[in-house]
C-alpha cells in the first residue's frame, strides 16, 4: 500500500532529524528541503489532529537545523 502524505512527511523528518555528525553539509541541507517540502504538501490532506504534528514536524527540523550550524 502506498505511504500517505503524512507519513512521507513524518519520514522525511525522521531522515534529516536522525543525520548524526553535526555538520550542516549538502546531503542534511538537502533532506531538510525535502521534509520542508513533504511537511507542505501533507498539510493539503490531512486531518487536524495531524496537522498539529505537521507543526510540531516544522518546529522539530527548525531546532535540528540550528543546531546544526
Amino acid at each position: 500500500m502506498e505511504k500517505n502524505l503524512f507519513e512521507n512527511a513524518r519520514d522525511a523528518v525522521n531522515r534529516f532529524t536522525q543525520k548524526r555528525g553535526g555538520k550542516h553539509d549538502a546531503t542534511s541541507q538537502h533532506d531538510m528541503e525535502a521534509a520542508k517540502q513533504a511537511i507542505q504538501s501533507a498539510y493539503s490532506q490531512c486531518s487536524q489532529e495531524e496537522k498539529q504534528q505537521l507543526q510540531q514536524f516544522e518546529q522539530e527540523v527548525e531546532a535540528h537545523h540550528n543546531n546544526l550550524r
